[in-house]
């Protein structure tokens, strides 16, 4: 971690408009995805109100959880390939 984050991260109050929302709060990139495609409009309007998010609107929302869910495919593709390749050098030189 960059000294300077560290030296200003302090852990946010219960009550800090800051903190992270319940919808978003803990997950990663392929489960927020996965839980923005299945929203609907009033579960989205719950989700984020009073928030900047409500801006990108729902179909905006999706349209990025879907390149999101892409790029974890073809990260796990290539990681997948990667590892057969390496496989596939070793059987070689056996």
């Amino acid at each position: 971690m960059c000294p300077w984050n560290r030296k200003f991260s302090v852990e946010l109050a219960d009550d800090s408009p800051f903190r992270a929302r319940e919808f978003i709060a803990g997950k990663d990139a392929v489960t927020l995805a996965t839980d923005i495609l299945v929203l609907d409009q009033e579960q989205f309007s719950a989700a984020f109100r009073k928030s900047p998010m409500k801006r990108a609107k729902l179909a905006g929302l999706r349209r990025n959880a879907a390149v999101v869910l892409e790029n974890q495919a073809q990260q796990l593709n290539f990681d997948t390939l990667t590892a057969a390749a390496r496989n596939s050098r070793d059987l070689a030189n056996n």
